[in-house]
C-alpha cells in the first residue's frame, strides 16, 4: 500500500534546529532565554501540513540539549481561576501543567520551576495551585500586572514594573519558556529575567522559536496561509517584515503581533542590555523549518487540504453558536487565497452521493493509497460506526459482505442503551462499536484480524454529512482520523 508523499526532512531538521540553537546560545554570555510558541509536543498541525515531521519533533530536538537545558513553565492565574481549557485536549491550563511537567521529567528533561504571571493575593484557586506544585518539588515564583505595559517603558523598566517580579533562579545555559497556551506570558517572562540578569552583571539574551509563520517561505505560500487558518480566532495575520527588509533588503514572513511588539520590544532591549541584538522580529527566531522542506508540492497539497479543514470546522463551529461570522469569513478569504474549495477534499463528494443514494445521513473515508471507503446509516449502525468497519475490513483483505459482529451482540447493546440508560439513537457509536468488536474478536478469526488493523486508520481522512455527536468526534480524534463534517445536523 503507497502512502502519503513525505515534503519533509525530520531527521535534518532535529540536527540543524538544534545546532542553531547551540549557535543562538554562543551568541551571548552566560544564559540564553528561549521562548518556545505554539506546541512543544503533540504538534499535529505541523505534522499534517508538513509530511514527514512527527509530532514530537521539537521534544527529540530539546532532547539533543537535555545537558544545557531547564524548562519553565509559566501559566497566567487568570487562566487559572476561571478553568481556561485548552482546546485541543479538553483539559485545563492548570492540569496541562502538572502533565507537562511529568511528560518532560518522564522523557529526562529538567523542569525547575513554575512561573504564575499576572498574580494577584488571594486567589484562592491559584494559591491552591502553587500548594500543588511545590508538593511536587517545584519551586514557584510569582509576577505581577505592570500598568500601561508593554508601552509604558520608564515604569517597565523600574523596581515598581519588572523589579517587583520574582527572579527565576536557573541554573543552565538554554532556559526553555513554554506554557499551556497562548496569553500566558512567556515573552514578558524573558523580559523580566533579562532585567534582573543584567542587573546581576549575568550576560543574558532571548530567542523565540516559532514554528509558523515560516519566514523563508512566501508570504501567501499555502503552509504559511494555513497557519493563519488555525489561528484564525486570534486573528494573526501573516506579513512581510519590514525591519528585515529595511535592515537587510531581503523579505521574509512575520505575523502582526511581533511585527507591532517589536520597537517596544528593541527599546527595551537597549534600556536593559545598552543595545538591541537584533534589528528584526525574524531576526529574534531561531527556527530551520522551511529550510527542511524537500518535496515543496507535497507540503502545498497537505497545507490546502488543511486550511479546508479548518474551514469545515469553523462552518460547524458557527452552526453550534461557538465560532463567530468574522472568523468565519476570515476563512472563507484564506480558502480563496489558496484557490481551494470544499470539493478539493476528496471524502466531501463520495459522503453527499452516499446520502443522496441512501436518503441517511453517510461518511467517507480516503486511505493513504487514495481508495475511498463509505458508510451508510442502518438499522444497527450509525454511517460512522459502519465507515470503521468497512475501513478495518479492507485494510485487512476481509470480503465485504462478511459479518464481523453478529446481531446478536449488537442488539444487546441497543437494548442496553434506549431501555436502561434513556439513549435515544439506539444505533451503536463508534466507541460501542469498537468495545463491541473487541469482544467479538475473542471467537471470531476474521473480528480478531479486524482489530489488528486500528492502526493504520490513523492520518486517513473522513468526511460526515451530518455533526457528529461529542462521543464519534473524540473516537475519531483518538485514532487519529482527520475528520470534517458537513454543517447540518441529523
Amino acid at each position: 500500500m503507497s502512502s502519503k508523499k513525505i515534503g519533509f526532512d525530520n531527521d535534518k531538521y532535529l540536527k540543524t534546529q538544534s545546532e542553531h540553537i547551540r549557535k543562538r546560545i554562543s551568541q551571548f554570555g552566560d544564559k540564553l532565554y528561549l521562548e518556545f510558541g505554539g506546541k512543544l509536543f503533540d504538534d499535529f498541525h505541523a505534522s499534517r501540513v508538513l509530511p514527514g515531521f512527527k509530532p514530537d519533533s521539537k521534544l527529540q530536538m530539546l532532547l539533543q540539549l537535555k545537558d544545557e537545558a531547564e524548562i519553565v513553565i509559566v501559566i497566567n492565574a487568570a487562566d487559572i481561576e476561571k478553568n481556561k481549557v485548552r482546546g485541543d485536549l479538553g483539559i485545563t491550563y492548570d492540569v496541562d501543567v502538572i502533565r507537562l511537567f511529568n511528560i518532560f521529567s518522564q522523557i529526562g528533561l529538567y523542569v525547575s520551576s513554575v512561573v504564575l504571571t499576572q498574580y494577584t493575593a488571594g486567589q484562592n484557586a491559584v494559591d491552591a495551585f502553587q500548594r500543588r506544585l511545590e508538593a511536587l518539588g517545584l519551586k514557584v515564583y510569582h509576577h505581577y500586572h505592570i500598568n500601561g505595559y508593554p508601552t509604558n517603558l520608564k515604569l517597565i523598566m523600574s523596581d515598581d514594573g519588572y523589579g517587583k517580579n520574582d527572579y527565576i533562579e536557573t541554573s543552565r545555559k538554554l532556559v526553555v519558556i513554554t506554557a499551556p497556551g497562548p496569553g500566558s506570558g512567556k515573552m514578558a517572562t524573558c523580559l523580566s529575567q533579562l532585567y534582573h540578569d543584567y542587573k546581576r552583571n549575568i550576560s543574558a539574551g532571548y530567542a523565540k522559536f516559532e514554528t509558523f509563520p515560516i519566514w523563508n517561505i512566501p508570504l501567501r505560500h499555502p503552509v504559511n496561509i494555513a497557519y493563519e487558518a488555525a489561528t484564525a480566532d486570534l486573528n494573526d495575520v501573516n506579513m512581510i517584515d519590514p525591519f528585515h527588509l529595511e535592515a537587510y533588503g531581503q523579505t521574509t514572513v512575520n505575523y502582526n503581533r511581533d511585527v507591532e511588539i517589536f520597537p517596544v520590544l528593541n527599546a527595551m532591549f537597549e534600556m536593559i542590555i545598552g543595545e538591541s541584538p537584533y534589528k528584526s522580529p525574524t531576526d529574534m527566531g531561531v527556527n530551520m523549518v522551511g529550510n527542511c522542506i524537500i518535496d515543496d508540492e507535497a507540503v502545498c497539497e497537505a497545507a490546502k487540504q488543511e486550511i479546508i479543514r479548518r474551514y469545515y470546522t469553523a462552518m460547524c463551529g458557527h452552526k453550534t453558536g461557538t465560532v463567530d461570522e468574522d472568523e468565519l469569513y476570515k476563512l472563507e478569504l484564506l480558502m480563496k487565497q489558496a484557490g481551494v474549495t470544499e470539493a478539493d477534499r476528496k471524502v466531501t463528494a463520495a459522503a453527499l452521493e452516499k446520502e443522496e443514494a441512501t436518503g441517511a445521513p453517510a461518511a467517507a473515508m480516503e486511505l493513504p493509497d487514495g481508495t475511498i471507503i463509505t458508510g451508510k446509516t442502518s438499522n444497527l449502525l450509525g454511517a460512522s460506526s459502519a465507515l470503521l468497519l468497512n475501513a478495518l475490513k479492507y485494510f485487512g483483505g476481509i470480503d465485504d459482505e462478511s459479518l464481523l459482529m453478529s446481531p446478536e451482540v449488537i442488539e444487546p447493546i441497543q437494548s442496553l442503551k434506549v431501555d436502561h440508560l434513556g439513549s435515544l439513537n439506539p444505533r451503536l457509536h463508534t466507541d460501542e462499536t469498537l468495545i463491541a468488536l473487541s469482544i467479538c474478536a475473542a471467537t471470531s478469526a476474521k473480528a480478531k484480524l479486524a482489530m489488528e488493523q486500528i492502526s493504520k486508520l490513523k492520518g486517513c481522512e473522513v468526511h460526515s454529512t451530518v455533526i457528529l455527536s461529542a462521543v464519534d468526534e473524540r473516537t475519531f480524534k483518538r485514532l487519529g482520523v482527520n475528520l470534517t463534517c458537513e454543517p447540518k445536523y441529523e
